[in-house]
């Protein structure tokens, strides 16, 4: 134990390595811990836990589909490959900072947020991990469900219609419901079998379509000089960046049971690693999808893509359960992932939901949207009308927290973080009214011209979105426009002092505001902040 804080009544420090900690509980426990800061004694993940999660939630059959979508584009199997790396390495590079606030803070990345856009002002991350759940959840019962379906209709003969598919969506999403009630060490212990599992099947199938596979497939472009091709090469790249991006809401809810004396190089290092190898499920359905492309075009005709019944059609008759496995495996992962965390932050926005609660609340909900998504609209397009949406709403946050984290040098509050979850008032991020109208501005200014601007051909085009020749520039001018406005927002409207902490501030200045003391329910009018 730190032995200053024992003897000033405190707790141990959190950033003593194992600072009074104990063996973890059975995964088959509930989860009780909301978004209440993490105690020290509980804390007993690692980076390589962060990892697992992590890859495990991304090396799925839903990440398959979104790399499936450069050949839907139009683009040879070098070209796709080309917008993967690069998609892959943006959305590794802008995601890992977003890892560190959880060991920092203890809590998840919406309520850490509070930092930067006011205790209120929270809830914009709030509703970007909702955005963001429902998609990737969705994604995860639909082409799971389509798999199971499609693997069984060709090993056991199940027909395949829409009573058949509706089934598998509902009884996966029910399971991958269960295990989110159930919680992180639950999950994480699914993590770990989809990380092995998973990764092996994948690897089954470089035996499985050696035969097939030509890297010379051509695409649909007879030259780079074709109008469309810049467009379709950025659009393929913004499906593929999306995924990553995807985690930025969600990395706390997993890091913060990371102790906080882990050297932050390491756990920004396992979230980029773990996006980094999706190379691998992203590369599957790249050179599935040229297979299919192929020999079996009518799949991925973009009026009406079935990228999941192509994978069925050129696939060999051993590799059919391996395919049921990967979408069984995967998709739980995937599905568990991305429900949690909102279920968890849900329970703080509403109070009189618990945990449990507020995640059923969320599944139903999405439950919802995946059958009308697949039964009453156009599936494609609604994958990537939202994984846009995610892009260009969720990635100007994430520079408003990684710039937010650079000028406070890493220091916060985590007692005044809580301000809005214990319906108290006051603090060091009160701001105006619970709102610090620098952060919330510089996002939504940010967000708001990047959607206009967004041009994925045949899929999304924004209101703007053909004024610059076709490209689709949302994402640039989405960080552009945050990193820039939000730097000049700080430098000239002051944030307090008090937000900085002992060292004062990095890169702006700060001005001598008063800050309100803590009140209402179980305050004290005293703040307790904890040192970096």
């Amino acid at each position: 134990m730190n032995g200053r804080a024992v003897a000033e009544g405190g707790s141990p420090d959190p950033r003593t390595p194992g600072a009074g900690a104990t063996a973890p509980p059975p995964i088959t426990e509930i989860e009780t811990y909301g978004v209440e800061r993490i105690p020290a004694h509980d804390r007993t993940a690692r980076p390589l836990d962060l990892f697992r999660v992590s890859f495990g939630g991304a090396n799925t059959f839903a990440t398959c589909v979104l790399g499936a979508f450069p050949i839907l584009f139009g683009l040879s199997f070098w070209q796709g490959l080309g917008a993967t790396v690069a998609g892959l390495l943006v959305g590794a590079l802008i995601l890992a900072p977003l890892a560190l606030f959880g060991p920092l803070n203890g809590t998840n990345n919406a309520v850490s947020s509070s930092a930067h856009l006011g205790v209120h002002g929270r809830v914009v991350g709030s509703f970007l991990s909702l955005l963001t759940a429902i998609a990737f959840f969705s994604i995860s019962v639909w082409s799971s469900g389509d798999a199971l379906v499609g693997g069984a209709a060709r090993l056991v003969g199940l027909p395949a219609n829409g009573f058949s598919h509706a089934a598998a969506y509902a009884v996966f999403a029910a399971l991958v419901l269960i295990v989110c009630v159930y919680g992180f060490r639950f999950m994480l212990f699914v993590n770990k079998i989809a990380v092995a599992a998973a990764s092996l099947l994948f690897v089954l199938g470089v035996f499985a379509f050696a035969g097939d596979f030509d890297a010379s497939y051509p695409g649909t472009f007879a030259s780079t000089a074709d109008p469309l091709f810049l467009p379709s090469f950025i659009g393929a790249a913004l499906i593929v960046l999306s995924n990553p991006v995807s985690f930025g809401a969600f990395l706390g809810d997993w890091s913060r049971y990371i102790p906080a004396a882990t050297p932050r190089h390491r756990v920004m290092g396992a979230a980029f690693l773990a996006q980094a190898a999706t190379i691998l499920p992203f590369g599957f359905g790249l050179v599935t999808a040229s297979i299919i492309a192929a020999k079996a075009a009518p799949y991925l005709d973009p009026a009406a893509p079935n990228y999941v019944g192509g994978l069925l059609a050129v696939s060999p008759g051993w590799y059919f359960l391996p395919v049921c496995l990967i979408a069984l495996i995967g998709g739980m992962s995937t599905g568990t992932t991305s429900l949690y965390g909102t279920g968890l932050d849900l329970s703080s926005v509403f109070p009189r939901f618990s945990r449990v609660q507020a995640t059923v609340l969320i599944g139903a909900l999405s439950i919802v949207f995946i059958f009308l998504g697949r039964f009453a609209l156009n599936l494609t397009q609604s994958i990537s009308t939202f994984a846009t949406l995610i892009i260009t709403c969720t990635a100007p946050w994430m520079v408003i927290m990684t710039l937010g984290y650079l000028t406070r040098r890493g220091w916060y509050d985590p007692e005044a973080l809580q301000v809005f979850n214990r319906r108290q008032r006051g603090g060091r991020y009160w701001f105006t009214h619970g709102w610090n109208w620098r952060g919330v501005a510089a996002w939504a200014v940010s967000a708001a011209p990047a959607i206009a601007f967004t041009n994925i051909p045949g899929q999304f085009v924004g209101p703007l979105g053909g004024l610059a020749g076709g490209v689709d520039i949302s994402l640039p001018l989405g960080l552009g426009t945050a990193a820039v406005l939000y730097l000049l927002l700080l430098a000239v409207f002051p944030e307090p002092r008090a937000v900085f902490g002992p060292r004062g501030p990095r890169l702006v200045r700060a001005a001598d505001t008063p800050v309100p003391p803590i009140i209402g329910p179980g305050g004290t009018g005293a703040e307790h902040p904890a040192r970096v």
